[in-house]
């Protein structure tokens, strides 16, 4: 392969190594003359192209104003050769007609380093020096004045047009030698391209993610004011104790909150949803009416609908749900034209695009109704262990009974004063089971609260002295008597052994209540 090398012909050195010098002459300072020479010239040069350029433009403009000035002489040839008509006058006349705006009377600015020792004039101040010097030149008393002055005006022009030859030649001639070396001031950037790849969008879960309860093993670390904490299902556990005064659900705020997440069909894809599976005559006509039902969303909306439905235990609208959303997704992904495409393939009789659609169509609900599965087994299990984990109140003695004791309600002593406090921060519907006296109802009321909720209410009933156990005297000499502690040993036994399957099991706990005095 020849490489051609007559380009850097053109490079223009100023230190080469190579360089011979005469004996006498030091060779750094000839190399450093021979530097400033060349940048010297080159500067020189390229003010001289500056001037010349300049210089074009002034006498451009100059002749333009020429021109009109001879064509307005001309327009006027019958007034001028009147008699009494004086020459200066007339001509004065003539430059004001050919003034024009006064905005063009100012040249351009110079570029720098260009005619900076004198300010260059107006048109107006020239073409009157032009008149001035055709005057002098015609003499005091010209035989036809009129036609001198046009003769005078053109000779001015001739030679601003020769002026104007004689530059762009020598411009020619020097922007000729400036471009014969390449220089450092020749270096530019020829092209440059970048591009920044976009990161793609990810797409949006078709169901909002809910959060995950973790569960530690110290609930107690937790604790927040009093009956006010939250338990596992996020619900407070205090409200729950209220057996004759619900609470409103607050599902309504909590989807309010998340309108953002919440996906659902517009009227327009559930109207879609509800044309049968296979009708796709029916399909194809309601998307023709209804363009706007092929959008990302639509497709969306129909598959949470369908998810929701198979929840419900609606197997059959859940897949008929999958079925229209997957439809108007693959129209959607066909293109401009996949409409008309996708029902022309599904529609023919054999095609392998049925067979593509089921299987996806199939394989969609199938993994619908596995999460679904698995949600309900989950859900299941938890409200077991929710109905299993209870806290009850019981006396380990079977000769001892527990009793409740309600504080007063106009307390004199300071324990009285603190245990009315904790009364009255009790759930209206404990405060009405501990009224009552009966140990059954408190339990009740128990065993709707969490675990941790029932402890710290039994924690304060002991520490306000609301409950209280008492022995009871059995005759044991009796029958009577004998039969009962008989019984109560039996039920002793039957409890305790309660107890440990319960232990084993996870069963209901057991709070041991201890001897208070009174």
């Amino acid at each position: 392969m020849v490489v051609n090398y007559s380009k850097w012909d053109a490079l223009e050195l100023s230190d080469d190594s190579d360089i011979e010098v005469h004996p006498n002459v030091d060779k750094r300072s000839f190399i450093r003359a021979k530097q400033n020479q060349i940048h010297q010239q080159r500067f020189e040069r390229r003010h001289q192209i500056d001037t010349l350029k300049y210089e074009r433009i002034i006498n451009d403009g100059l002749l333009q104003r020429i021109d009109k000035l001879l064509h307005s002489l001309q327009e006027h040839t019958q007034q001028a050769t009147a008699p009494g008509v004086n020459p200066d006058d007339f001509m004065m006349q003539a430059l004001m007609d050919c003034a024009g705006d006064g905005a063009d009377d100012v040249p351009p600015k110079p570029p720098q380093g260009v005619h900076t020792q004198t300010e260059e004039p107006h048109y107006s101040v020239m073409m009157a020096s032009l008149v001035d010097q055709v005057k002098k030149e015609l003499g005091d008393n010209p035989q036809d004045w009129f036609q001198s002055y046009v003769k005078g005006v053109e000779g001015h022009k001739k030679k601003v047009n020769g002026l104007q030859v004689e530059l762009n030649q020598k411009l020619a001639e020097l922007e000729k030698e400036e471009g014969k070396k390449i220089t450092s001031d020749s270096i530019h950037t020829g092209f440059s391209v970048s591009s920044v790849a976009k990161e793609k969008e990810k797409p949006k879960p078709a169901t909002p993610s809910k959060p995950e309860t973790v569960e530690v093993l110290n609930p107690g670390a937790l604790k927040k004011d009093s009956l006010r904490r939250m338990d596992s299902a996020g619900q407070s556990s205090g409200a729950e104790a209220d057996v004759d005064e619900p609470v409103q659900k607050m599902s309504k705020v909590l989807d309010d909150e998340d309108d953002d997440e919440h996906i659902e069909p517009t009227e327009l894809g559930k109207a879609f949803a509800k044309i049968k599976m296979g009708d796709y005559k029916q399909c194809l006509q309601f998307i023709s009416e209804n363009h706007a039902v092929v959008a990302e969303r639509e497709t969306d909306g129909l598959l949470v609908q369908g998810f929701n439905a198979q929840m419900d235990g609606k197997p059959e609208v859940a897949k008929q749900c999958v079925h229209q959303a997957l439809l108007l997704q693959y129209c959607r992904s066909l293109g401009r034209d996949g409409v008309g495409l996708f029902f022309k393939r599904i529609t023919t009789s054999g095609h392998q695009a049925q067979k593509v659609f089921q299987e996806d169509v199939n394989t969609t609900y199938a993994r619908i109704r596995s999460r679904c599965a698995e949600l309900a087994k989950e859900k299941e299990s938890k409200s077991k262990a929710t109905e299993t984990e209870q806290i009850q109140l019981h006396a380990v003695d079977p000769n001892t009974s527990i009793h409740i004791n309600i504080p007063s309600e106009s307390p004199t002593e300071e324990v009285e004063v603190k245990a009315r406090e904790m009364f009255e921060t009790f759930p209206p519907g404990l405060q009405r089971a501990l009224e009552s006296g009966e140990l059954a109802k408190v339990n009740d009321v128990l065993g709707k609260m969490s675990v941790e909720e029932a402890e710290e209410v039994v924690e304060k009933l002991g520490e306000g002295g609301m409950l209280s156990v008492e022995e009871g005297v059995i005759d044991g000499t009796t029958e009577e008597g004998r039969e009962k502690l008989k019984g109560l040993e039996e039920k002793a036994r039957a409890e305790k052994l309660a107890e440990e399957a319960a232990a084993r099991n996870g069963g209901v706990e057991e709070i041991e209540v201890a001897d208070v005095d009174d």
